[in-house]
């Protein structure tokens, strides 16, 4: 859909953007803007239940998150652009098996039905937001529009467990691959980071203090040994976790570390010369301000290649 010029995507924001995690919201609208496309919120839309609501009673919870589908259908939407990690996937998940499972999918649309509603599975495409950009702008058009280029940051690429299972969208599902390619097209270089799918812990902040503590731990300690100056997720959950929990467990554990937990949103608007404030800077727990203050008019000079000490042992040569 094009309105004025510009690529209209109809757009679920999910309840965590509306509240916690509005820098998420502002900072996606406001790169919609500078590179030329909207992202139209739909109407009467409802909270997807999170992640626990499956595990409660599966009908209900199927036809919760069916009602925005059938939304979307009804408002003649090919497609769903969605940038929390816990709602494209229970988006993705519904549309996915009700197609697959007849049964279940005639179950979900009964209950649909008390709502004069009816969701046709397959109908509606949902995609998230980074896989958006990724793909429709693209890393070339988005090198492009670069102002400011991230030079001198070194960021760590953090996926969390969710989006990156649903049919590997972003590549291959342990190790994805795409929001790295993205940070190293702003001119930041994107660190070596092994927990990029290593779960946040979720909600288990309210079930045991010391098991959320532990792993928000482990991520921020892992980013901080990769030479991260902060990390960059896709996940409001995540960043949730990662920032405002990190104080706690960087005491928990007498650690000593200091990394913020920017939206890719975030950095790209940083890059494409967005004012901080207008990208939501401030917002966080975890003061962002020294990643902003390390950017560089330039870029590192490339380290160059080590030497090989004169008395090692010779390379092996292949015999012909």
């Amino acid at each position: 859909m094009s309105t004025n010029g510009r690529r209209t995507y109809p757009y679920y924001p999910g309840c965590s953007l509306q509240h916690n995690n509005h820098a998420y919201e502002i900072s996606a609208h406001a790169i919609a803007r500078a590179l030329g496309f909207e992202l139209e919120e739909l109407e009467d839309w409802n909270c997807c239940g999170a992640t626990e609501y499956f595990s409660i009673n599966r009908l209900p919870a199927y036809a919760l998150v069916a009602r925005n589908l059938a939304l979307a259908e009804q408002a003649g939407a090919e497609q769903l652009v969605v940038p929390c990690s816990a709602c494209f996937l229970n988006l993705h998940k519904t549309d996915k098996n009700m197609k697959r499972y007849p049964e279940l999918g005639e179950r979900v649309n009964r209950a649909l039905a008390a709502g004069q509603l009816h969701y046709d599975a397959g109908t509606v495409r949902v995609r998230h937001l980074l896989e958006m950009v990724i793909n429709d702008v693209g890393l070339e058009r988005l090198s492009a529009e670069i102002k400011r280029p991230l030079y001198g940051l070194q960021l760590a690429p953090y996926y969390g467990c969710l989006v990156a299972r649903p049919d590997a969208v972003f590549g291959d599902t342990e190790q994805p691959t795409a929001m790295d390619h993205l940070i190293e097209a702003l001119g930041a270089k994107a660190t070596p980071f092994s927990l990029k799918t290593f779960c946040c812990g979720g909600h288990m902040s309210q079930i045991s203090e010391e098991t959320a503590l532990g792993m928000i731990h482990k991520i921020v300690r892992g980013a901080a040994e990769s030479g991260a100056d902060a990390l960059v997720t896709l996940c409001p959950m995540c960043q949730l976790n990662l920032d405002v929990y990190q104080e706690h467990a960087k005491r928990y554990f007498e650690a000593d570390y200091h990394v913020p937990v920017l939206f890719f949103t975030q950095v790209i608007g940083l890059a494409l010369g967005i004012a901080p404030q207008e990208l939501g800077f401030g917002q966080e727990f975890v003061d962002a301000q020294p990643v902003i203050d390390k950017i560089r008019d330039v870029p590192p000079p490339r380290s160059k290649p080590a030497r090989r000490p004169k008395g090692a042992l010779p390379l092996p040569v292949m015999s012909e």
